[in-house]
């Protein structure tokens, strides 16, 4: 994992001083999980995650509001702030402050969405089949969100239907029972921050 903090601190700036990573890939794949063993080997980068972004209303019409409230501040160097959505409450709390630092990881379904790619520096996928990442959800949350199950599998099926991420990941993550291994994406251009794998251990896995 260190190996490929450092190959992304190394990477040119992609918003302003930002290098704007992001993670995507279904509901359930596991994004959160290694977004935030990666912004560890970052040495603590801040991390955005969709889920505090989208709602009930706008499952995946957040662009404009996202774009407003971090985009545009982190690409003029500043602080931005994005109130968290709460799915139990309905409601947005608070702003959070999201600082301009030097790697800055977005991930959610829908991180490599056409309209964010261009400020991306690298987009990564986590590769994990979509009925598989769906049953590992459900099994997350519980009975108490089947209803919400069923209606959002049929919006990210139809977000990724008109706005597919996978042909443009740069990178491939694929967890492991120790670790991840990562593959070259459909999206990506041979050279040297493009490994055919990545390891921390004696096998092509982190």
């Amino acid at each position: 994992m260190h190996d490929l903090a450092a190959r992304l601190r190394g990477l040119p700036p992609s918003l302003g001083p930002v290098r704007l990573i992001g993670v995507d890939g279904h509901a359930g794949s596991g994004k959160s999980t290694f977004a935030g063993r990666l912004a560890a080997a970052l040495g603590g980068a801040p991390v955005l995650h969709l889920d505090d972004v989208a709602s009930h209303e706008q499952l995946f019409a957040w662009t404009d509001r996202l774009m407003a409230q971090v985009i545009r501040p982190l690409g003029r160097g500043e602080s931005a702030y994005c109130a968290p959505y709460d799915w139990r409450t309905r409601a947005f709390g608070a702003p959070r402050p999201l600082p301009a630092a030097p790697v800055v990881l977005i991930e959610g379904v829908g991180a490599g969405r056409r309209a964010l790619r261009p400020y991306l520096a690298r987009l990564l996928w986590m590769e994990l089949p979509p009925e598989e990442s769906w049953a590992r959800g459900r099994s997350r949350d519980g009975a108490e969100q089947r209803a919400f199950w069923d209606g959002w599998i049929r919006a990210e099926q139809a977000h990724f239907a008109a706005d597919p991420s996978r042909p443009h990941a740069d990178l491939l993550i694929l967890q492991k029972a120790e670790g991840y291994e990562v593959l070259p994406g459909p999206g990506s251009t041979p050279g040297p921050d493009h490994p055919a794998t990545q390891s921390e251990g004696p096998s092509a896995m982190w």
